[in-house]
């Protein structure tokens, strides 16, 4: 490439990545037609990435089924860059098998299999999920004209250039801009802009996890510290052996399947719509509790009956901007949270009174006006819905709904299994039945609430507290209710339960270890029991810390102090987040505070506000916005950088043949 082609290097080569590709693909024409020279750093398939990828177990699936699955930025977005609206995953999926949609490998029969059963109503796997990533990063790349290299290993350090002003050509200034991405391989990218989206990355141990690991290793136990699930080897645990699980989220449901499934065993139906385990006889016997002691609520399949979701009206643009006006900072609890509770009460109220008018006392109209003027936290909206909603079940209670059993006491090891098994069985109801569509309203008002957030509320005007409580509580809480897993797997859950192999710990959870035994032990105080054993899971994605990360990138980043982990002044003290910080233009911001010109940061493992990498359609997606927003400003500094250069290269040859140029020019071109 000349010299004066900008160049852009990705760490990563995700679905993230393949979402900023293609929105500088689509921005090229107005902002920097010329010549780019892109490289990507991916060790795994570009496109899917470590988390996506095709080598798997084929039985893992995503949480979100096909009709919701999209990597277009579609209409809905509201970014400067222009739309291009193109297939979801189910569409997709029927192009492949009518020949419309070229560019993909000859698929395995079970994989064709699934492009044939595939609906919008379902959940795929992630095996075909790779496939679809893997075509739009292709798709991106053809976008982009032959101007994108895939390096396939690890991006280990990125250094500024430092090349001393003697060592460049006399037609060529010197940039001090400049970084080396230093490969695995051994070998090194220049490159002119750095992007890092890495995804979801390892960490080492924090202190606790740490001491488990070394009470499992004294003892001859077995310990898996928070990591991606498909990646830990868990072929030490015996047939028939008590394993500890901590934590019932989406990666609860991924052990599952490789204990379960993985190991040989199967479900089948029964005539009454139930599910049966077949057990190969080599399954562990999994003890499995959280902080609340239930799962995450089942995705939802019942639809919207009743009058359909408007723009949000409570959590709007107006009405965070009057917060901002009157306090210089914002509180999530006392400022934000009473809004967007209240929003998802109107989303939820609106579907129960207009989709069920048999449930409720009142008219829509009615009601919706006076709700309308009272805060959600009040006696006088509590008064209104209990005159107007008989049922109490029918109520919408968020503190119950975050915490399903709390203050109640179980007093043993059947009573908890009764409660949580019963649990699971109305969530079931709830959500996987037609007769409940409030549940669907309540979902899409929090979406919608959860995708605006970002862009509505400066992070830096949220309190230190706040920048805790988004991170921490607000996402546990949306996950919970609205990023769970696909109601199979909850009847699974259940039918694995009646097989023996799966019992509850209850909500509350702790965990201890007995030098003295050489057991793990872990109980609830709710639910009155313990259990002992040598094994013990912690089901959970590693928390972010960039000084504790594994990836070498990041751990170069932080030591060279190009990259800093985000820190909050709290009144407690020093709170680290442990995400890499980067501004809110997503530039990596250095040890001393300084934001970089040409270094970005994205994804999960930032303190962006922006979070996955795929989306539902026409929902205005955050990370589609944020991946537009980051495209424009890259092409931007290639726009720049190829301004300065030319002008550069034009002094230099103007000082060579003996015409004027300005001193400063030709101090540099001697030096």
């Amino acid at each position: 490439m000349p010299a004066h082609v900008p160049s852009v290097v990705f760490i990563g080569g995700g679905p993230r990545t393949a979402g900023v590709l293609e929105r500088i693909a689509a921005n090229r024409a107005t902002l920097f037609p010329g010549a780019l020279d892109i490289h990507v750093v991916e060790p795994y398939e570009p496109g899917s990435g470590r988390i996506w990828r095709y080598d798997q177990h084929p039985g893992l699936m995503l949480n979100s089924a096909a009709a919701d699955v999209t990597m277009f930025t579609d209409t809905s977005v509201a970014c400067c860059g222009p739309a291009v609206d193109g297939p979801g995953l189910a569409e997709w999926a029927a192009g492949v098998l009518d020949g419309s949609i070229t560019d993909v490998p000859d698929f395995p029969r079970a994989l064709r299999g699934q492009l044939q059963s595939l609906t919008g109503a379902t959940f795929p796997t992630r095996q075909l999920q790779s496939q679809y990533l893997e075509w739009f990063f292709r798709r991106a790349v053809a976008k982009l004209g032959g101007s994108v290299t895939v390096h396939r290993t690890t991006a280990i350090a990125v250094e500024p250039a430092g090349v001393p002003a003697a060592a460049v050509s006399d037609n060529q200034a010197y940039d001090a801009g400049k970084h080396l991405v230093q490969l695995a391989n051994g070998g090194t990218l220049a490159a002119d802009v750095v992007i890092t989206a890495l995804g979801h990355t390892d960490s080492r141990p924090d202190a606790a996890s740490a001491a488990w690991a070394g009470f499992a290793a004294r003892h001859g136990g077995f310990h898996a510290a928070p990591s991606y699930t498909t990646d830990v080897d868990y072929s030490a645990l015996a047939p028939g052996q008590d394993v500890i699980v901590a934590g019932m989220g989406l990666a609860f449901v991924d052990l599952l399947v490789l204990l379960m499934e993985g190991r040989g065993g199967r479900f089948e139906e029964t005539p009454d719509g139930g599910l049966r385990y077949r057990a190969s006889g080599r399954e562990p016997r999994l003890w499995a509790g959280s902080r609340r002691g239930v799962p995450y609520h089942s995705k939802i399949s019942a639809s919207l009956r009743g009058e359909a979701p408007g723009e949000l009206r409570f959590f709007t643009a107006e009405a965070v901007g009057a917060l901002l006006e009157r306090h210089t900072e914002l509180d999530f609890q006392a400022h934000l949270w009473p809004l967007i509770a209240k929003e998802a009460g109107y989303g939820y109220y609106r579907e129960l009174f207009t989709g069920s008018p048999d449930r409720v006392r009142t008219g829509w109209a009615e009601f919706s006006a006076r709700f309308a003027g009272l805060d959600w936290y009040s006696a006088g909206r509590e008064e209104l819905v209990a005159a107007a909603v008989p049922d109490p079940a029918q109520r919408l209670d968020l503190e119950a709904l975050d915490r399903p059993f709390a203050g109640e006491s179980f007093g043993g090891l059947a009573n908890i299994q009764a409660a949580v098994t019963r649990y699971i069985e109305q969530d079931l109801e709830l959500r996987d039945s037609p007769d409940h569509p409030g549940t669907m309203a309540l979902f899409m008002a929090l979406l919608k609430v959860y995708m605006d957030l970002g862009r509505l509320v400066p992070a830096e005007r949220l309190n230190a507290r706040s920048q805790q409580t988004v991170h921490g509580w607000w996402h546990g809480f949306f996950s919970f209710v609205d990023s769970g897993p696909p109601p199979r797997r909850l009847r699974e859950m259940l039918a694995l339960h009646r097989a023996g192999l799966l019992r509850f710990l209850g909500p509350g959870l702790d965990i201890t270890s007995d030098e003295s035994t050489g057991e793990f032990v872990a109980g609830s105080a709710q639910a009155g029991f313990s259990v002992r054993a040598t094994a013990f899971i912690e089901a959970r994605l590693p928390a972010t810390s960039v000084a504790r990360s594994l990836n070498p990138l990041l751990a170069s980043l932080h030591s060279s102090g190009l990259g800093s982990e985000q820190q909050l002044l709290t009144a407690d003290g020093i709170h680290s987040t442990g995400k890499l910080l980067v501004s809110n233009r997503h530039q990596l911001v250095d040890g001393q505070g300084r934001a970089h010109g040409r270094l970005f940061g994205v994804g999960p493992g930032t303190s962006g506000w922006g979070a996955g990498a795929f989306a539902r359609p026409r929902t205005n997606a955050a990370p589609f916005r944020e991946n537009d927003a980051l495209a424009r400003t890259v092409l931007g500094v290639a726009a720049e950088l190829v301004s300065t250069r030319s002008a550069s290269t034009h002094s230099a040859s103007t000082h060579s043949t003996g015409q004027d140029a300005p001193a400063e020019t030709a101090a540099v071109v001697k030096a």
